[in-house]
């Protein structure tokens, strides 16, 4: 006669035997690098021993995807973002998690669909770097998608600029400029170009708003200053920076960039072409990337607290829940080589 299967023990039955939560049953079992008290995690292998528990390797690997926290960033490329993704990798593995990434560029398309893609795959939290995720625009498609992501029991964070109810990490990019804006008024500077990404970002657009604001309150005229669009990144500094050499600088004695990338490609553009930093012109960029003070000159710029954004973002994902945060960081002038004072 056939042995009768012996029933099976599952994770439910080791957390009633033990007298424990079936997630603190989970964390003991499956190996979570979430801390555990030593006296519960004794009574779960003690339980899971004498029921002869057998954990399910699939099972396992579906819990492990709840464990996931999932970034949607517009581009990877930056090195700001870089310290943002490394900021909140380290911050992740605390929380007994990991961290997927994926790089929109920004595309609303993009954005829509990965996080589509995402809801299926049930991360524990999604986190979404944009500038442009405004009120206005909350019948698009991405709203939606990530409205109905948080309905499913998800959470979201957005590191940038929103007024919808998302929990929301912010940079005072406004006021970063103005300081810088105010600094090089002080230092003599009264003909002024600023260099600024896409004006339908609005990061660089506050940025900009901030250079001039800071500029008018240290004297500087309004008709002496000049808005110049570029890409926002070394290449579109470069090229800037090209064409106003070429047109003879225009009584221009400093650049301002919207941030340090675009400024460190002003800077190699003035050399080529046979100008002095900050001999004949001034450079200002927004970030400090760890490149900001290794270039030559090393550059004047306004630290932002990147790292610690990325680190927010987690604990903000991870942590209970409760009406929308918003979290507003300041940044900090720091002056180098790449600013010359004009008598």
């Amino acid at each position: 006669m056939p042995h009768a299967a012996r029933p099976t023990v599952t994770l439910h039955d080791v957390a009633a035997a033990a007298g424990v939560s079936v997630a603190t049953a989970s964390r003991v079992l499956g190996g979570s690098a979430r801390k555990v008290a030593p006296e519960f995690q004794a009574r779960v292998l003690a339980a899971a021993a004498a029921l002869r528990y057998t954990v399910d390797v699939s099972a396992r690997a579906m819990r492990r995807a709840s464990d996931s926290i999932a970034l949607v960033a517009d581009d990877l490329t930056t090195p700001s973002m870089g310290l943002v993704v490394a900021a909140m990798e380290r911050e992740a593995r605390t929380e007994g998690a990991f961290v997927t990434v994926s790089s929109t560029m920004g595309d609303p398309e993009r954005q829509s669909e990965t996080v589509r893609v995402l809801r299926s795959l049930r991360p524990r939290a999604l986190v979404l770097t944009s500038n442009r995720l405004l009120a206005a625009a909350a019948e698009d498609r991405l709203v939606k998608e990530l409205l109905a992501y948080e309905r499913e029991g998800g959470r979201v964070t957005v590191v940038g600029e929103t007024d919808l109810t998302f929990d929301t990490i912010a940079f005072d990019n406004a006021g970063a400029a103005r300081a810088m804006g105010a600094f090089v008024g002080r230092a003599g500077h009264r003909r002024v170009a600023i260099f600024v990404g896409a004006g339908d970002r609005r990061n660089m657009s506050d940025r900009a708003a901030g250079f001039v604001a800071g500029l008018r309150a240290e004297g500087v005229r309004e008709s002496d200053i000049e808005l110049v669009p570029c890409r926002a990144g070394r290449d579109g500094g470069f090229a800037a920076a090209r064409e106003l050499a070429e047109a003879g600088m225009d009584g221009r004695q400093a650049v301002l960039a919207g941030n340090d990338a675009i400024a460190i490609g002003a800077m190699s553009a003035f050399r080529a072409a046979g100008l002095s930093v900050p001999g004949d012109v001034s450079v200002t960029g927004i970030d400090d990337i760890p490149l900001a003070s290794d270039v030559t000159p090393r550059l004047t710029t306004v630290a932002l607290p990147l790292a610690r954004a990325g680190a927010e973002a987690i604990r903000f994902a991870v942590g209970e829940r409760g009406p929308a945060r918003r979290l507003v960081l300041e940044g900090r002038l720091i002056v180098r080589d790449s600013v010359r004072p004009r008598p």
